[in-house]
């Protein structure tokens, strides 16, 4: 597992599994020639996708961002569809850690499609229950009202057994939260309308978690939006702003999705890295 100390804060990316998606829908309408330059594909036109959730330890207290896959909830179909050639192993991550689930103290939901939400339940037996039963799930209001009532299209990805053993753990906020000094929820929408970003603080500098705005360093371009984004526009412009922000002031950027990078400080420029952390998992897809 790899570490990060950022101040008082101690970042660790947990096994929450992997998958590989379509490369072009995961860079919309980028043609593969651009994209393929800054992130590898395989010969099914596939890249590489960490779904590994960050643990933040933190004054005497457990935070997770997101919650991985999850293991053993998803068919035949499902695993070939979506490429997952790995599934959650976070309570072994955990152990590892001496940690328990139940010391998890709070989960910061960035949104809730199945490769985020998967790890929030787990089958015993023939019941699914919360994986992390005394944390407190936040989440956006607009996110949560989606995930209990999803639409045409996101029905696909929001699924009640995600979210219906772990409903009474869910505490929603609107706008902005701060879950903790310095450690703050900030509601972007575009991905999914409910979409946040988190942002992290500590002795006056800055660590974002893009989420699936920027799921990946190769996603920097703010234009360089999902396919599978439900509000592009609103990915545009939520990247924009964020992305100036944190050019002129030195801010790092930490990754969910990344099969290369767990974090990235550019230059002003946004051309030329200045700090970094690799991910030692080697990603089976590399570039040829």
């Amino acid at each position: 597992m790899d570490s990060y100390v950022f101040h008082n804060m101690t970042l660790t990316w947990l096994n929450g599994g992997v998958t590989a998606l379509d490369g072009g829908a995961m860079f919309g309408v980028v043609p593969r020639a651009l994209w393929s330059r800054k992130y590898p594909v395989n010969e099914l036109n596939q890249i590489e996708l960490a779904c590994e959730p960050i643990l933040i330890q933190y004054e005497g207290k457990n935070y997770l961002i997101d919650s991985g896959v999850g293991a053993g909830k998803l068919n035949e179909k499902q695993l070939r569809n979506f490429g997952v050639s790995e599934e959650s192993t976070i309570e072994k991550s955990l152990a590892k850690l001496d940690i328990k689930p139940e010391q998890i103290d709070a989960i910061l939901m960035t949104h809730l499609h199945f490769d985020h939400a998967g790890g929030l339940t787990k089958w015993v037996g023939d019941t699914l229950v919360p994986v992390f039963p005394n944390a407190v799930i936040h989440t956006t209001q607009t996110e949560w009202d989606e995930m209990r009532n999803p639409n045409i299209r996101s029905k696909n990805t929001y699924w009640k057994e995600n979210w219906e053993p772990v409903q009474h753990l869910v505490k929603t906020f609107e706008g902005e939260l701060e879950v903790a000094p310095g450690l703050k929820m900030i509601h972007t929408g575009g991905h999914s309308d409910g979409h946040a970003i988190i942002r992290i603080e500590q002795n006056g500098e800055v660590a974002l978690h893009m989420a699936d705005i920027m799921p990946t360093h190769a996603h920097q371009n703010p234009l360089w939006v999902l396919a599978y984004d439900d509000y592009p526009m609103t990915s545009v412009f939520a990247k924009e702003k964020l992305l100036k922000e944190a050019l002129e002031n030195g801010y790092r950027f930490i990754f969910y999705h990344d099969a290369y990078f767990r974090m990235i400080q550019w230059d002003v420029t946004g051309k030329n890295i200045v700090d970094s952390l690799k991910r030692t998992n080697e990603a089976m897809i590399q570039f040829k």
